[in-house]
């Protein structure tokens, strides 16, 4: 990670008036969205703002909890006097770590009964994290259908497009693939269990395992635009 990644400002920008936080990488922006800013993004650079409609007095107790927050995670913040503070709130596991732990699982599976039984927890029909987020779509959705304003109607439609459509393909596909993995209890023919040990008729009692860690591989994402 980029020593420039671990510094960020959080100031009042001196023309707009506006308390922007700049800087960090991902882990940093994460928590900036906790204490309540919001992301900006441009095309070199994404940086955060607070919520519009707050006044200052609003301001200052969110951009010092920000700054506490990431004092707290490692992060080297510069900020107006204002912001400046000693607290350093404990920090929790987010949601997200559980998901995160399923592809570490995916990445350390040898057999492919492994590979399923952590897309179980993704696909599970009544209480699997897919279900969940289609429940949290639709709960969101039905919030915008009274909210009031003329732009509410449409962000429901397409929540629930979002639901109905691409939830609805990732879900079945990924049951698909949890489903054949299950069906062909093999091993992985790429990976094996290791348990980093000599054996016992080794002569090189000391030797060290020379196993490579595995690579996590990612594939680009497309998107579809929803129907007005």
């Amino acid at each position: 990670m980029p020593l420039a990644d671990r510094f960020l400002d959080i100031r009042r920008d001196p023309h707009s008036d506006e308390l922007l936080a700049r800087g960090g990488d991902s882990e940093a922006h994460s928590v900036l969205q906790r204490a309540g800013f919001s992301a900006v993004v441009r095309v070199h650079e994404t940086y955060h703002r607070a919520p519009t409609g707050l006044t200052q007095d609003d301001e200052t107790p969110l951009a010092t909890d920000a700054v506490a927050r990431l004092r707290a995670a490692g992060y080297h913040v510069d900020c107006d006097e204002e912001f400046d503070t000693d607290a350093r709130p404990a920090s929790h596991l987010p949601l997200g770590s559980s998901v995160a732990h399923l592809a570490e699982r995916i990445r350390q599976a040898t057999t492919t009964q492994e590979a399923a039984d952590a897309l179980t927890e993704l696909t599970a029909a009544h209480d699997g994290i897919l279900a969940a987020l289609d429940d949290v779509l639709t709960a969101t959705a039905d919030f915008h259908d009274g909210l009031g304003q003329a732009s509410d109607p449409y962000t429901a439609r397409r929540l629930r497009y979002l639901a109905d459509e691409h939830l609805r393909v990732i879900r079945s596909d990924l049951a698909h693939t949890r489903n054949t993995l299950a069906d062909r209890h093999a091993p992985h023919p790429g990976r094996s269990t290791c348990t980093g040990e000599a054996p016992a008729t080794e002569r090189e009692r000391s030797a060290v395992c020379a196993c490579r860690p595995r690579r996590a591989r990612s594939r680009p994402r497309r998107h579809r635009s929803p129907p007005d």
